[in-house]
């Protein structure tokens, strides 16, 4: 029996029976235990503990710091063997794998950057700024030492950097960035050496600003300007990766805070795919120039094409999605899975491909650690990975790797599709032909008829001219012009194939005139064949959307997944993601991104809505539901950061007893009957609780009035809510239907709303208190509230007195609202139509509240009319009559919207349903 397993048996009990395979998997690991000291195998069997590792590198130095570089590379020896041991044993998974490789990385550099900063800060002093504060040395770890995902043979990528210029203290003093250098420059040397004990680490600074031409440390304000300045795409990827691993910890997190705006764009980019399909050609010429067809790392389908794909992600979208600012492959690839950026099954067997690849080049390395990512040729070479990977023989090796193989390099395909040079089509002819004057006037018209487009020709010729005459496609350099031609010609080649061309084709080319200057949603048109189609039907569907689109082209990332787009989150899901996405957010530091935020959330989804509703996914009511929810889900995180802003400027407002006052948001109107639709804007009424307004606020770095901050905050919500940013507004607010109109408080306290309600109200005020609720804030006074509105409402009147002044007020309405004519009929406004059929429910409600709680539990037209039918007060035939014509009405006027249109039908249009409603007004109102 082989004598190094007799050995060890007894030492690696719970490991013996696997020794045997594992030593022949790996001549490394036999040499490495047949060295090592029986006290040595303490700890071989089982995982580490958080921390561990980093200990016993630091303790080994710490017992001989005068000889830091042998004990590096003998800790360096007993760690390696024992992570390959566990790993080939199969007592470690791969994630435990590369994270004790990377541990052990991170130790050690840290370890030889103290040491040498000892000799260093011994022969010339502390390295101090101006203002005399230590300059501190960073290392950032990049690539898979950055993403804890180490290879066991692998160089480790390091970028040196230190915090600041300025001297060292010393006797001998130089400037701190000649003491870095050296500091650099030793501590590497340190690391990859050779002795008679081996190396620590291979050590590569390539990756730092300028490469070998650049200097080995820069101090944090040249590394921004760099970046800023002459910063490379490649770079971008690189940094992605990147992690402090040794000297001041906390410092590097901040210097990646600060790079973080060149590292991920601040709204989705689509160039980033171009960048990295261009990166990705260089590996494959240096791939099929070297002969390394059969590199696991670098070869088609092979490991640096996962990274690739996950990485694309991360820089398209990394701005907008802090998921995706994680430098681990395995846990972002998981994210793109459960949220949709990838087929969650596809994602899935990346996820195995990736694993199998890993543990494939780990074991490729653990036969000598060697630092190979090619397949082998020697017989004993494959007879060892054969065994270190528990296949059978090398045939079902070599067919498990091809299988492996072929599915990522189907995948990279798929995120990176390019495009073949096909013979120029009859589209791009006629575009090319067009843009450069080739065709014009009647020979144009001609060849647009001839195309298909038979209809308004004019109309296509005339915005082909328009988009070619904005500023910044002229200014485009002649390579833009050319992909933008090529979009052009797609686009044309889809609007082709709905029932009126012209209609598809103008509106799009409205889009891409609106987003003409930025490059990225060309790119994402050009790139995504889903989102250009998706662009094409929607905006043949809908001016509405043509120009939603336009106004907020942010929106065209929704566009990718059609999945998604046409199935709108339900209430809890819309809510929860706002959440997640505001999670980062801290106004007022963050006050811009924070408004762009709930701008783009509010067309993201009014987006998805309008889509699923173009396709009938959705019926009416659905509609209006998430429309409704999406200004609740706005709302109430407007408020959030409106009052993150005011208590860290102004503490918070407190109550007589010592608790914090409190603020809610009331809904009116279609708000608050559950009602909006496409452009609605929200009728608001805000309360407070606050019981001593004369005192000052608490526990801020200024104090200001209560009374003073609590109209504060309610200017700060609607600024929230609608001042007009680059992206847009959220919503338009109208504040007229507070206590007093618009010559009352901004904020009124519940009991001064109450006694307003009870004492002041016209019956008017009182109509539109059927259609409040509570909304966002204080649940406390949304139940006050709620109570105050059901007294309210239930406070038995008199039929004829109400009945003659809600007809006077519907008189006056239509006498000033109503566009009928003879030859059309406002839906709204004219006679039998919604205002009549709301103002009957209305006077229901007020008239018969106080014999039936049930009348006033809801605020939406369509409930109250069921709960006055139970209630006695209208027939059952009445109630479905309303409500369908309630339903024809709403359905209508919103189909209308959706095409730009007025809310004026053709006189003989709804003559029927006109009817129903002007009978049961005469029976009801007598009017």
């Amino acid at each position: 029996m082989d004598e190094l397993i007799v050995a060890l048996a007894p030492r690696l009990p719970t490991l013996a029976s696997e020794l045997p395979r594992v030593l022949a998997a790996s001549r490394f690991l036999r040499a490495a235990l047949a060295a090592l000291d029986a006290d040595d195998l303490d700890g071989f069997e089982r995982s580490y503990r958080h921390g561990e590792l980093a200990a016993r590198v630091d303790g080994a130095v710490a017992a001989d710091p005068a000889m830091v570089a042998r004990v590096l590379r003998r800790a360096r020896r007993r760690e390696m063997a024992r992570i390959a041991l566990r790993d080939l044993a199969g007592a470690a998974g791969l994630d435990e794998t590369l994270r004790d490789l990377s541990d052990l990385a991170d130790a050690c550099v840290a370890a030889a950057l103290r040491g040498v900063e000892n000799r260093l800060q011994a022969r010339h002093g502390v390295p101090r700024g101006a203002d005399g504060e230590i300059v501190r040395p960073v290392v950032l770890g990049m690539g898979k030492l950055g993403g804890r995902e180490l290879n066991f043979s692998s160089d480790i990528d390091l970028i040196f950097c230190h915090t600041d210029s300025g001297e060292t203290d010393g006797e001998r003093s130089i400037s701190s960035d000649e003491y870095f250098i050296k500091l650099a420059q030793e501590t590497t040397k340190l690391l990859l050496a050779q002795t008679e004990d081996g190396f620590v680490f291979r050590v590569d600074t390539m990756l730092r600003p300028f490469g070998s031409a650049g200097a080995l440390s820069a101090s944090f304000p040249a590394l921004e300007d760099y970046y800023q300045v002459h910063g490379r795409e490649w770079e971008r990827y690189a940094l992605i990766k990147a992690r402090p691993i040794a000297g001041d910890l906390e410092a590097g997190e901040r210097l990646l805070r600060a790079l973080r705006p060149f590292v991920y764009r601040r709204y989705l980019d689509y160039n980033a795919i171009g960048a990295l399909r261009e990166l990705k050609k260089l590996i494959e010429d240096e791939v099929a120039r070297k002969g390394l067809e059969d590199n696991v790392k670098l070869g088609a389908g092979g490991i640096r094409e996962i990274e690739f794909i996950v990485q694309s992600f991360q820089l398209v979208r990394g701005g907008s999605v802090a998921a995706l600012r994680d430098s681990r492959l395995r846990p972002v690839l998981r994210y793109l899975g459960e949220n949709g950026y990838l087929d969650a099954g596809d994602a899935q067997r990346l996820d195995e491909a990736y694993v199998f690849l890993r543990r494939l080049e780990n074991a490729i390395q653990m036969y000598a650690d060697q630092q190979t990512h090619a397949l082998p040729m020697a017989e004993d070479a494959r007879a060892a990975l054969v065994a270190a990977l528990c296949f059978q023989d090398w045939a079902a090796l070599v067919a498990r790797v091809t299988e492996v193989r072929s599915f990522v390099r189907a995948q990279f395909a798929r995120v990176f599709a390019t495009r073949h040079h096909a013979p120029e089509s009859v589209q791009q002819q006629l575009v090319d032909a067009l843009w450069s004057g080739a065709l014009t006037g009647d020979a144009a018209l001609e060849a647009l008829y001839a195309a298909g487009f038979r209809r308004h020709p004019q109309a296509v010729l005339a915005q082909f001219e328009s988009l070619r005459e904005v500023r910044l496609v002229r200014a485009m350099r002649e390579e833009a012009v050319q992909k933008l031609r090529a979009l052009l010609a797609e686009i044309v080649e889809l609007a082709l194939t709905h029932a009126e061309p012209e209609t598809a084709l103008v509106r799009t080319l409205r889009v891409v005139e609106a987003v003409a200057g930025r490059s990225t949603y060309l790119t994402l048109l050009r790139e995504s064949v889903a989102a250009r189609g998706t662009l094409v039907r929607l905006c043949a569907a809908s001016p509405w959307l043509t120009e939603f689109i336009a106004h907020a082209p942010i929106v065209l990332d929704s566009l990718l997944d059609a999945r998604a787009l046409y199935a709108p989150p339900e209430r809890a899901e819309l809510f929860a993601e706002l959440a997640r996405r505001a999670e980062p957010l801290h106004p007022p530091a963050d006050t811009e991104q924070a408004m762009d935020l709930l701008r783009h959330y509010q067309k993201e989804i009014t987006l998805r809505v309008a889509a699923a509703d173009l396709v009938e996914a959705l019926p009416l009511v659905k509609v209006s539901d998430r429309l409704t929810w999406l200004a609740e889900a706005i709302v109430s995180q407007a408020l959030a950061f409106a009052w993150q802003e005011m208590r860290a400027q102004y503490g918070a407002p407190l109550r007589n007893d010592g608790t914090p006052a409190g603020f809610a948001v009331i809904a009116y109107g279609k708000f608050g009957g559950v009602e909006l639709g496409y452009g609605s804007d929200l009728d608001l009424v805000f309360l407070h609780d606050c019981d001593q307004l004369d005192a000052d606020s608490a526990g801020g770095p200024r104090s200001i009035n209560n009374g003073t901050y609590l109209a504060r905050l309610a200017q700060r919500l609607i600024n929230w809510l609608a001042t007009q940013t680059p992206a847009g507004r959220a919503y338009e607010v109208d504040m007229e239907l507070r206590p007093n109109g618009r010559s009352g408080l901004l904020v009124s306290s519940v009991a001064s709303f109450e006694s307003y309600q009870r004492n002041e109200a016209w019956t008017w005020e009182h109509q539109a208190l059927t259609r409040a609720r509570w909304v966002a804030g204080s649940t406390g006074i949304g139940d006050a509230f709620t109570r105050i509105r059901r007294e309210v409402l239930m406070q038995p009147r008199d039929p004829d007195r109400l009945r003659q002044e809600i007809v006077e007020m519907r008189a006056k309405m239509r006498a000033n609202l109503d566009k009928s004519t003879s030859e059309v009929w406002d839906i709204k406004q004219g006679e039998g139509g919604l205002v009549d059929l709301e103002f009957i429910t209305q006077f229901l409600v007020l008239r018969d509240a106080h014999h039936d709680a049930g009348i006033v539990e809801w605020s939406d037209n369509w409930r109250q009319l069921e709960a006055l039918e139970r209630a006695g007060s209208i027939g059952g035939q009445d109630r479905d009559a309303l409500i369908r014509c309630y339903r024809t009405f709403r359905g209508w006027a919103h189909k209308r919207a959706l095409q730009n249109e007025s809310s004026l039908a053709a006189a003989d249009e709804f003559v029927q349903e006109r009817a129903t409603v002007l009978d049961v007004r005469r029976r009801v109102l007598q009017a």
